[in-house]
């Protein structure tokens, strides 16, 4: 018994003597549970020895005296401690907090879900709003050589400069430029006796666009280079750049090596000389390449995973892809065919819809030999293939647009199939238009535009249904098994 009183006394006293040698502390201080340390040295906040860090303190009426005795051992052992110590402490803490931070971004990038860019959601930002307008100026750029096309100005400028070339600024400057010019079939042929004011209304068309092309050059590569420098480009994202790059060069080649062969005699004197279809849609084909690059680039940097919600969105997300993708190939196929249309003036023959003159199908229609010569040399083959085509194109995503309606998917993905099939059916109107009053300038190149309107539609279609990431597949995954 003596014993026992004994320890509680000596018990009474540690515990006066801690009283005396602890400091006080404010109630606000008893209020949150203890730290835990960690023992190894590996989360130590020094690095080893006896700097452990803090982690989370547990709860209750124990925890929150433990706690309370051990801020107050902290803040006496602090007013021994020098102050550089713990700056030191605090600067490791952040360090440690930076490195954690770079390993979950490296953890999520191995786990499939891995971005273009490098620092940041604003960087993200910048190269995305950089690569849409200069997607917005290819598509200007295509709308620009549509009108240059429409008003016969393309072949003003006999000659061609890869650096480009001052205008002529003097009436003997523009007198020569127009004395190359009578030289050319065009004006022995379609325009002889043409004005000067005439000419040069033509020739300030076909600058335009040859400008508005090189200073597209410039737009693109100029922030390339700075993002390049700085280290915000991926080397996937540069490859592809890069390629773009060469491919927009490659362009103003294949512009003069169209542009070249509408300078030749042609080979008969009753035909007008015009461009060949084959390079004219090569230049088509080429600049519509290009746009679908920089687009499909610029979603895939602001959008790097599609939108999703569960995994039944998910799954019919991928049922209507299997459609989407032929059905934008579809797309594609037609707007090519528009090429050789324009480049056959096949606009201008048989200006009636939907009879071909007073038949369906013109008895011409494989006159030509080879017989594959009619799909791209013969007027009536050319005009009845892009209708053909066309009707083929709406019926196509309006069959898309049925079979989504039955298919649990994003509301955002369904929303834009309903607006690739408005678009589908407007650019049917447009095309019909154009052809019943004789293609004038105002709606041919909106039925241009709305070819390049309706396929941007298409190529964010399929850039929405892609595949998600492993990274966000596993997400939903996980947050159906904690529901």
């Amino acid at each position: 018994m003596g014993s026992r009183v004994a320890a509680a006394l000596i018990r009474r006293g540690r515990y006066l003597a801690s009283s005396l040698l602890t400091p006080r502390l404010p109630r606000s201080a008893l209020a949150p549970a203890p730290p835990h340390r960690v023992g190894s040295a590996s989360s130590s906040c020094g690095g080893g020895g006896g700097g452990s860090c803090l982690l989370p303190p547990r709860s209750g009426p124990a925890g929150a005296f433990s706690y309370a005795s051990r801020f107050g051992n902290f803040h006496a052992f602090r007013s021994l401690a020098p102050k550089a110590m713990f700056g030191q402490c605090t600067r490791r803490m952040s360090t440690t907090a930076t490195a954690l931070n770079s390993t979950v971004a490296s953890g999520a990038a191995n786990s499939g879900f891995k971005l273009l860019v490098t620092k940041g959601a604003h960087v993200q930002k910048a190269v995305g709003i950089w690569l849409f307008g200069c997607a917005a100026w290819v598509f200007s750029l295509v709308i620009l050589g549509g009108i240059t096309r429409l008003t016969r100005s393309g072949l003003s400028m006999t000659d061609w400069k890869f650096t480009g070339e001052i205008p002529p600024m003097t009436d003997e400057a523009w007198q020569l430029e127009f004395e190359k010019y009578k030289q050319s079939p065009e004006y022995k042929r379609v325009n002889k006796g043409m004005s000067l004011e005439d000419f040069k209304f033509i020739y300030w068309m076909e600058y335009a666009h040859r400008m508005w092309g090189r200073a597209l050059g410039f737009v693109f590569a100029g922030p390339f280079a700075y993002f390049i420098a700085r280290g915000y480009v991926t080397r996937q994202l540069g490859i592809r750049l890069s390629a773009l790059f060469a491919l927009g060069g490659a362009q103003g080649l294949i512009g003069w090596w169209m542009v070249k062969s509408g300078l030749e005699e042609p080979t008969s004197e009753y035909v007008q000389p015009r461009v060949s279809p084959y390079r004219l849609a090569t230049h088509l084909t080429s600049a519509f390449i290009i746009y679908c690059g920089i687009l499909w680039t610029a979603l895939s940097v602001v959008m790097p995973d599609p939108p999703t919600g569960s995994m039944s969105w998910v799954n019919g997300a991928a049922k209507i892809r299997k459609l989407a993708i032929p059905v934008s190939a579809v797309v594609g196929i037609t707007a090519i065919s528009g090429a050789f249309v324009a480049g056959n003036d096949a606009g201008h023959a048989y200006n009636s819809f939907p009879k071909m003159g007073d038949s369906w199908i013109p008895e011409d229609v494989f006159s030509m030999e080879p017989f594959v010569r009619n799909f791209f040399e013969n007027t009536s083959t050319v005009q009845l293939n892009h209708r053909i085509l066309a009707a083929t194109t709406l019926l196509s995503v309006g069959g898309l647009w049925l079979a989504a309606r039955k298919i649990d998917m994003h509301p955002a993905v369904k929303s834009l199939i309903g607006s690739t099939l408005g678009m589908a059916a407007l650019q049917v109107t447009l095309g019909i238009s154009t052809l019943l009053t004789y293609v004038p300038t105002s709606l041919g190149s909106a039925h241009q535009a709305g070819a390049l309107t309706l396929l941007s539609l298409t190529i964010l279609l399929v850039h929405t249904l892609r595949r998600p990431s492993p990274a966000r597949l596993k997400s939903i995954a996980t947050a159906v098994k904690s529901t």
